[in-house]
C-alpha cells in the first residue's frame, strides 16, 4: 500500500476563530516586519512551514489554539489564505459544553488587557478584532532577552504578562520599551517570579 498524502487545506484568515482577547502589537509589528523582508517565493515557503493549529468546533469553525500574533500579522500584510493543522475535532461535543472542554484542555484564555476575566462570548470573532496588550509584548520580548526560558505550558507569556502587569504600569512599557524591559528582566530573576513557567533565575544558596 502507498502512504497516503497529508490532504492541506487553506483557510481564510478572517474565518479563523481566536481564543483569546490579546496580542502583543509590538510583536505583531515585528512579525510583519520579518515577513516583509522575504521575497514572494520564500513566503510562499513559510507559510507552509508554518501552518495554524486549530480545534474545529461543533459549529465547523477553526478555533486557533496558537500562533495568533502570526495569524495577526499576515492579515495586516493582506494574505487572505493560511494552511491549518487540525490538531482536535471536536465537532461532536455538544455546544454547550464545547468551552468547558476547551478550557480543560487550556485551549482558551479569555482575559483581557487588564488581567481581567471575560465571558467566551467576548472572544474576538476575527484575528483582526484581537486588542493590544503591551504587557503581552514585553513578556514575549522578556524571553527572547533570556528573562525566562521557552516553556510548553499553554499561554506561558501571558502568565508573565500579568505578573509584569501587577507591577509596572503600562504607561511605561509603552513609553519607553527598552527601560521597561531593564526593570522586567530584574522582576523576572526575582524570587517573587519562582512559579512562572521557564523561571531561570537565581538558586538561593
Amino acid at each position: 500500500m502507498s502512504k497516503r498524502e497529508p490532504i492541506l487545506n487553506l483557510i481564510p484568515i478572517l474565518s479563523l476563530q481566536p481564543t483569546q482577547l490579546t496580542v502583543g502589537m509590538r510583536e505583531v509589528r515585528e512579525k510583519q516586519k520579518r515577513w516583509r523582508e522575504h521575497k514572494p517565493k520564500k513566503r510562499a515557503a513559510l507559510l507552509g512551514r508554518h501552518m495554524i493549529p486549530v480545534v474545529l468546533g461543533p459549529d465547523e469553525r477553526h478555533y486557533v489554539i496558537d500562533h495568533h500574533h502570526l495569524a495577526r500579522a499576515l492579515h495586516e500584510e493582506g494574505v487572505k489564505d493560511v494552511l491549518v493543522n487540525v490538531v482536535a475535532d471536536l465537532g461532536m461535543v455538544e455546544p454547550k459544553s464545547f468551552w468547558t472542554v476547551m478550557e480543560g484542555r487550556r485551549w482558551v484564555y479569555p482575559y483581557d488587557a487588564k488581567g481581567a476575566r471575560h465571558d467566551y462570548r467576548k472572544l474576538p470573532k476575527t484575528v483582526a478584532d484581537l486588542k493590544d496588550d503591551p504587557f503581552r509584548s514585553l513578556a514575549g520580548e522578556l524571553r527572547r532577552v533570556g528573562g525566562f526560558a521557552k516553556d510548553t505550558t499553554p499561554f506561558s507569556e501571558f502568565l508573565w504578562a500579568d505578573f509584569l502587569r501587577n507591577r509596572m504600569s503600562r504607561k511605561n512599557v509603552e513609553v519607553d520599551f527598552s527601560k521597561a524591559i531593564e526593570r522586567a528582566l530584574t522582576f523576572a530573576k526575582s524570587q517573587d517570579a519562582i512559579y512562572l513557567p521557564g523561571w531561570c533565575g537565581p538558586v538561593a544558596e
